[in-house]
């Protein structure tokens, strides 16, 4: 998954945690520590359930939210522009926050406003879709009274126009999950988009009625519905795609429409009344007009929704988390714990370690033992901005239990004797590591921080410094010359199905890869087909599990130090503020205004 805050951050080192290609790389953390104390208590997974809804689900109207009442308008405070409001075009955290209020999809994540419990639900659908062909087809049922902001009805054309587009060359930003499903991963040599005059076959993708639409993939999708529930299959109708130019006044499906937008400075929605709220089970629209401010500078954003003067009463930050310099007051002070958001976002921070050039497990095993991590998670900004993470899984992801092989919560400082240790089991007591980090002053800190603890258990550390900007690029090249170097991962949706293939499939290795590490271990290449072509979604997410608990115990190619956290904190003239730990974003839907 990508998260807007690595833009914002340039890829490695941006604001406070992160990522939506095959899934995503994450972003990190402001270059300002923060204060906040350790935690080594357990984690707990935030939502004790991620799975389909029925159809009973899938019925609008939206469950009430207590207290809430219409009107007023919210004050949208953000660091940057969208670069996107293109629904094929959006991938990261900022871009999904706004999308939810005018591109409605086809299925959704329906959030309980008191439990927080989250499901996936049929939005535009009538439900998360009806498998058939042992997983390969996928048939979705539109809702009657669906309109676009015009008037104009929805019909399954425009869902299968929207998938098309995906298909075109300057569509590049969004994520590849249902092209490539449908056309393998040479999808753009097979089918150049709408604008060459042709249609997708029927075989491949039909709409036998107005209210049907068939995917037919080449291989088998359990979690296909998940999918569905990203921003590219918005319907866009045909009328009004002017191509690349769509992107700065998509039609909206949902019950905002773009009133004004002027790119990097304000984005206005005022209410689409073609918007039936009877048809939609996750919107409550609440206000009347969303305001967005863009370009609000750190610090100052945070200070100023603290302060709560004149309309920043009424504000919020959708995606960004809080400025770390606030962090002591934030946590501290009583008056604003009332408002503050503080949840598990899909994202985890890891030490990758270059399987091609460290080759002795036992040494790899080593460097976890002796990984600092509550030193790292006090410059990241504390326990408000990440939990101590000793799992490649984020919590947020279905399935999830707590697994702490290398006893990191009992030593979250380090355990320099037990890698000592191991370094003389493996015969090799003073490996040298070379470990690059974004040349940035926080990661100067880290990464003299994490130097440090790894000499103490016998290492030797070169320290390279890179420019954050290439950071990724350098780093994934396969035969790169470092041995440590921290990346991390988030899921697009809550099944491991997006985190295991790309980050542990050593069949695609090639500068680029997600697969920092290098790993290429045929057991779990062999495990990954497998566990791809269970249909029981619940078993599926056990077996994704296990395998990435095999991968940290025997291979220990990634050490994992964080479960990132969005900490941040709205003003006081707001109510019903919930949050998507899907997305890792606070869920507009719900949002009111007092009055």
């Amino acid at each position: 998954m990508r998260n807007s805050r690595v833009r914002l951050g340039a890829a490695a080192v941006a604001v406070a945690a992160l990522s939506l290609t095959a899934a995503c790389s994450s972003g990190g953390g402001d270059d300002t520590g923060g204060k906040g104390g350790a935690s080594s208590k357990p984690t707990k997974a935030p939502v004790p359930n991620y799975g389909l809804g029925t159809a009973a689900d899938s019925t609008g109207p939206a469950k009430a939210v207590p207290g809430a009442v219409k009107g007023g308008t919210v004050h949208d405070l953000d660091q940057a522009g969208f670069d996107y409001l293109d629904p094929a075009q959006q991938y990261v955290s900022d871009q999904l926050s706004v999308s939810l209020l005018y591109a409605r999809t086809l299925t959704a994540y329906k959030i309980d406003p008191t439990t927080k419990k989250t499901v996936l639900v049929g939005d535009l659908a009538t439900d998360t879709g009806k498998m058939s062909d042992g997983g390969k087809t996928w048939t979705y049922t539109l809702k009657s009274g669906l309109k676009f902001e015009d008037g104009t009805p929805i019909t399954s054309k425009d869902i299968k126009y929207s998938i098309e587009r995906l298909f075109a060359d300057f569509e590049t930003q969004g994520p590849q999950y249902i092209q490539s499903w449908l056309y393998g991963p040479d999808y753009r040599k097979l089918y150049k988009g709408p604008y060459s005059g042709q249609e997708i076959p029927a075989n491949i993708l039909d709409t036998p009625d107005d209210k049907t639409v068939v995917f037919h993939f080449k291989d088998a999708h359990a979690d296909a519905p998940y999918a569905m529930a990203m921003p590219v299959t918005a319907p866009v109708p045909k009328a009004k795609d002017d191509k690349a130019a769509y992107n700065n006044h998509p039609v909206s499906s949902g019950p905002y429409k773009i009133a004004s937008y002027k790119p990097g400075k304000s984005l206005v929605f005022v209410r689409n009344t073609n918007w039936d709220p009877a048809t939609d089970p996750i919107r409550n629209a609440y206000p009347d007009s969303w305001n967005f401010s863009l370009g609000i500078a750190q610090p100052g954003l945070t200070q100023r929704i603290m302060a709560g003067s004149g309309d920043d009463k009424y504000a919020i930050d959708l995606s960004g988390v809080a400025d770390p310099t606030q962090m002591a007051a934030l946590t501290s002070d009583a008056q604003y714990k009332p408002r503050t958001v503080n949840e598990y976002q899909p994202y985890v921070e890891t030490l990758d370690i270059n399987t091609k050039r460290i080759t002795d497990p036992k040494v790899r095993q080593a460097i976890a033992y002796a990984f600092p991590m509550s030193q790292v998670q006090q410059v990241f900004g504390g326990a408000a901005q990440g939990d101590l993470g000793t799992t490649l899984l984020s919590p947020t992801i279905a399935g999830w239990k707590d697994f702490d092989p290398f006893g990191k919560k009992a030593k979250p400082a380090g355990d320099p004797e037990k890698a000592k240790a191991l370094l003389k089991e493996a015969g090799n007591e003073h490996p040298t590591l070379v470990f690059p980090y974004a040349n940035t002053p926080r990661w100067q800190k880290i990464s003299l921080t994490i130097a440090n603890n790894l000499e103490k258990a016998g290492f030797k550390v070169v320290r390279k410094a890179i420019d954050p900007t290439s950071y990724y690029t350098v780093v994934g090249k396969v035969n790169n010359q470092y041995d440590i170097y921290r990346t991390g991962w988030g899921a697009d949706w809550p099944n491991a199905s997006t985190v295991v293939p790309p980050t542990m499939d050593g069949r695609n290795l090639q500068d680029g890869t997600n697969n920092y590490s290098f790993l290429n271990d045929d057991h779990i290449n062999t495990e990954i087909d497998r566990i791809k072509a269970i249909t029981d979604l619940t078993k599926q997410a056990d077996e994704w599990r296990t395998l990435s608990e095999y991968s940290l115990q025997h291979d220990t190619a990634q050490v994992p130090f964080l479960f990132d956290k969005y900490f941040n904190i709205y003003g006081t003239g707001l109510g019903g503020v919930t949050y998507n730990s899907v997305t890792g974003t606070i869920n507009a839907s719900t949002v009111f205004v007092k009055q």
